[in-house]
């Protein structure tokens, strides 16, 4: 089914019935009647961040969110310093 959303906790106990070894990825993929490289991918995720796997549609990693977050509070420190710098050219014409 093409656009079928599924959740966290979902993709969590398809990835542990693999891993248990109680299921193949094929079983499962058509069982559910999606692709077998969406289950693989499930995998890959899980397996490399069991934690924080699978965040939900638009929500970050833990990490990606404060990594996000210091790129914003930079550029708009970069923006005022280019605003100080315009002023600072101004004031340094018009004070003579």
């Amino acid at each position: 089914m093409k656009g079928q959303r599924f959740d966290a906790t979902f993709k969590k106990d398809i990835v542990k019935l693999y891993c248990s070894g109680a299921r193949t990825c094929p079983s499962l993929a058509a069982e559910l009647g999606i692709h077998e490289n969406t289950v693989y991918k499930w995998i890959q995720q899980y397996k490399s961040d069991p934690e924080h796997a699978f965040p939900g549609s638009g929500n970050l990693k833990p990490d990606e969110d404060e990594l996000r977050k210091a790129q914003r509070r930079i550029k708009e420190l970069e923006n005022e310093v280019d605003i100080l710098k315009q002023a600072a050219v101004y004031f340094a014409k018009n004070s003579k």
